[in-house]
């Protein structure tokens, strides 16, 4: 980041809670193919992806023909530029391959959380009319095979790519991850009606690779190419969609403030179906021709810690929860990790006393923290390497190049430096809109084209934002946001509850945890567990409660609005008297 003449000169105190960020390395306006084909000519023989537990090391020129050849096989299946392709997996080499081949292919690609349940997964691929699914067999407790069984039985007699099925009327084809090519071969049985992964690429014919190669100077890079889900506070998820400017800038500019380069190998324990593994991770070290190193399908400290030891990792992302673990495991002072320098902290509100350690235990001294929003490619506000330490444990940092920040009070109007108010960015990273969806897009994005955040925030007079909580009551549980309305929502559906509140408590270990108040129907009787029960494979694991109540009623103003305070409070009482 540019903020090394700023900081010597000391800025001009701020008059208003407004900052911009000024710089002199311009926005790249390349679509993300365009640039993958940069990077790649550059540096060709360097090394670009290591997926650990698929023992694969590829240099750009390595990735490059993987890309190129699955993003031809995707025009031979017959899906065309503004087409939404799904992608429901954990992390893993083709997750990263689909993501630069749909790009190529100007195919939108739709992030599925991992953790995804039925309804969830119905609801998002109808939202989008996603025409393709890209899919892993199983993850964890996650059984995606059985669960596309369940809401596909068409899968069982179509031959692939001709699927026909009710309750997903757009999907025609299913590509599945991790299925064998050859009878005999090891490897996860393929799903009847479904294309092994591997099988796609044999499908282009030289026209087919001709039509890419044609096909890359005409998209756009204001045209969307990515989908992604954040909850929303009325209980369906937003499709967040962002175009090749969007990411491909954010990546960059993130990167940037990390001083990465071609050099720099960044370890990658965050899931890339979110914007911090897949444009902050991959699309950044895209941009400075980094390698991407994935220690394992999902978060383990000890194989993160493996990994920087074995590929001598200088860099490291991770929401707050991550770090911890790693620094916490019995063996972690077994590995050598000195080749760290640098990396990011980010995902939930870090505490300070995790970021003075991670920098004394873990070398990074040049970690630094980021703040931002899906709807905004993510990150607005981003410490710096050369900023002060009680800067750099304390704030988000400064805005990021090319943005804007205002932080406005309930009345819409820029609030003096050092006052709480709503955080609202504009700029280039600021989101086409919410998919299909023209009024919660507008409730979102202003006409002056500002994105409100909901967070409420400080700008102090040298422009160092602090978070300082949540307009709407979102509960973050170890980097995965949960807004308690989905989950009451959801838990409404049990026909002995008569009425549910849900909320956030604080936690050692996740930041927060969500708590069920339940109100019973008359005569009805139910147990905590059975509540949980109800949850388990319908919605996502982080967000069924960890503690349940039953209420005879809540607190409630005088006009009928419920005071979630007063319920946090109680809690949090009651919770300290237990657990001593």
């Amino acid at each position: 980041m540019h903020h090394n003449n700023a900081i010597a000169t000391a800025p001009l105190a701020l008059a208003t809670s407004y900052v911009s960020g000024t710089s002199t390395v311009p926005l790249i306006g390349d679509t993300i193919g365009q640039h993958f084909d940069r990077t790649v000519a550059k540096f060709p023989d360097r090394l670009a992806l290591v997926v650990r537990q698929q023992s694969i090391r590829w240099t750009w020129r390595d990735l490059a023909a993987q890309v190129d050849a699955f993003a031809a096989g995707l025009l031979a299946l017959g899906l065309e530029p503004g087409d939404r392709i799904g992608i429901w997996s954990p992390n893993n080499a083709q997750w990263t391959i689909t993501q630069f081949a749909t790009a190529k292919a100007g195919l939108v690609l739709v992030n599925l959380n991992p953790a995804y349940r039925l309804s969830e997964l119905e609801y998002a691929l109808n939202k989008v009319g996603c025409r393709a699914l890209v899919t892993a067999t199983a993850f964890k407790t996650s059984d995606y095979a059985g669960m596309l069984a369940t809401l596909l039985p068409e899968l069982e007699t179509c031959l692939p790519g001709h699927l026909i099925a009710k309750k997903a009327p757009n999907l025609t084809t299913i590509i599945q991850i991790g299925a064998p090519i050859l009878p005999g071969a090891i490897g996860a049985p393929l799903m009847h009606g479904a294309f092994p992964f591997d099988a796609i690429p044999a499908m282009a014919t030289p026209a087919h690779r001709a039509a890419l190669a044609d096909l890359g100077p005409r998209l756009q890079f204001d045209d969307p190419i990515n989908i992604q889900f954040t909850s929303g506070t009325t209980g369906t998820p937003k499709g967040a969609t962002l175009t090749h400017h969007n990411i491909l800038n954010n990546g960059f500019f993130t990167a940037q403030a990390m001083n990465l380069t071609h050099e720099d190998r960044l370890c990658i324990p965050v899931p890339l179906y979110h914007c911090f593994g897949m444009v902050m991770g991959n699309l950044g070290c895209l941009t400075h021709g980094a390698a991407m190193i994935y220690p394992g399908e999902g978060f383990d400290p000890l194989a993160t810690l493996e990994t920087i030891q074995a590929e001598k990792c200088t860099a490291l992302y991770g929401v707050p929860t991550m770090f911890i673990a790693q620094m916490d495991h019995p063996r972690f002072a077994e590995f050598d990790i000195s080749t760290l320098r640098t990396g990011i902290m980010a995902g939930s509100p870090c505490p300070i006393e995790v970021m003075r350690r991670a920098m004394a235990l873990m070398h990074l001294r040049d970690i630094t923290i980021a703040y931002g929003m899906t709807e905004t490619s993510p990150v607005s506000f981003q410490t710096a390497l050369d900023d002060p330490i009680e800067r750099r444990v304390a704030t988000v940092g400064r805005i990021h190049p090319h943005l804007e920040c205002k932080i406005v009070d309930t009345e819409g109007r820029t609030v003096p430096p050092g006052t709480t108010g709503e955080l609202c960015t504009r700029g280039y990273s600021v989101m086409r809109g919410y998919w299909n969806d023209a009024p919660r897009t507008a409730e979102a994005i202003d006409p002056a084209r500002w994105m409100h955040s909901g967070d409420l925030a400080t700008l102090d007079a040298e422009g160092y934002c602090a978070i300082v909580g949540r307009i709407k009551d979102l509960v973050i549980r170890g980097g995965e946001n949960v807004y308690p309305r989905e989950v009451e929502e959801f838990l409404y559906r049990h026909p002995a509850i008569a009425d549910v509140q849900v909320f956030g408590v604080p936690d050692p270990k996740f930041g927060e945890e969500l708590c069920a108040w339940v109100k019973l129907r008359d005569g009805e009787t139910l147990t905590e567990e059975a509540v949980r029960d109800f949850c388990r494979g319908q919605i996502a694991h982080y967000k069924i409660p960890r503690y349940v109540r039953f209420v005879p009623d809540f607190p409630m103003t005088v006009t009928g609005k419920m005071q979630k305070f007063i319920m946090r409070e109680t809690m949090i009482k009651e919770i300290s008297t237990t657990s001593v």
